[in-house]
């Protein structure tokens, strides 16, 4: 029985790629693999996508549309939450984006998610650099968990550990584990991006504590009153 056809366009192509990739991996989208999923002939892709680094940019077009939010929320904490939780959400689904795609050039896609990003710090009285600054923080706790959800678990050698930790030098780990081994929660992302996002805001400058001169040539701290 043959593949109906699928009409062709870089939506669908970006689509095609994407399945490839989650199922066969990353080194397996081709552009005659993406022709064969959407059962076209491979000259009539290069209509849509001339080159593989404009497939690859489709790709992460594609990628970043399942981060988008069909409405950013007022409230700024609440607001980057969704955006981050969504786009960690997608290295999950997608675990090979997180090494893959990282050349891709950016997009019409990652501009709506910019502009979303921006929209959700409006409001607040942070300045262009903390604004950038902050997201750029976000992002990097975002890629950083994603990468060890992404990884697997390591195996301990609990007979070599047990031994090493038997002979005294590690007080603090024997003290931490005298109780067998801690699962830790499976919450973890939710509450970091919570602590991260309650410390972080404008901040105040320090008051200085240099004298500095008054119109009638006296001197006084500037963190005292007149």
């Amino acid at each position: 029985m043959s593949r109906e056809k699928v009409q062709l366009g870089r939506e669908a192509i970006g689509a095609a790629a994407l399945a490839i990739a989650d199922a066969e991996g990353f080194e397996a989208v081709s552009m005659r693999r993406v022709a064969q999923e959407l059962n076209a002939g491979t000259m009539s892709l290069y209509y849509y996508v001339r080159t593989k680094d404009d497939l690859v940019a489709v790709m992460d077009d594609a990628l970043i549309s399942e981060a988008l939010l069909p409405a950013v929320p007022r409230n700024w904490k609440r607001a980057i939450t969704e955006i981050a939780t969504r786009t960690h959400s997608i290295f999950l689904r997608h675990p090979w984006a997180l090494i893959s795609m990282q050349s891709a050039p950016p997009g019409l896609n990652a501009m709506r998610h910019m502009e979303q990003c921006l929209e959700a710090l409006a409001e607040t009285s942070m300045t262009a650099k903390q604004k950038l600054t902050l997201l750029a923080i976000v992002d990097d706790f975002v890629f950083g968990h994603a990468l060890r959800e992404a990884a697997s678990e390591r195996v301990v050698d609990m007979e070599f550990a047990a031994a090493q930790i038997a002979q005294g030098n590690f007080p603090r780990i024997a003290e931490i584990f005298s109780g067998g081994r801690i699962e830790i929660g499976k919450s973890r992302f939710r509450e970091g991006l919570c602590l991260l996002l309650e410390e972080y805001g404008p901040r105040r400058p320090r008051a200085s504590s240099k004298p500095r001169r008054t119109p009638h040539g006296t001197t006084r701290s500037a963190h005292k009153s007149p």
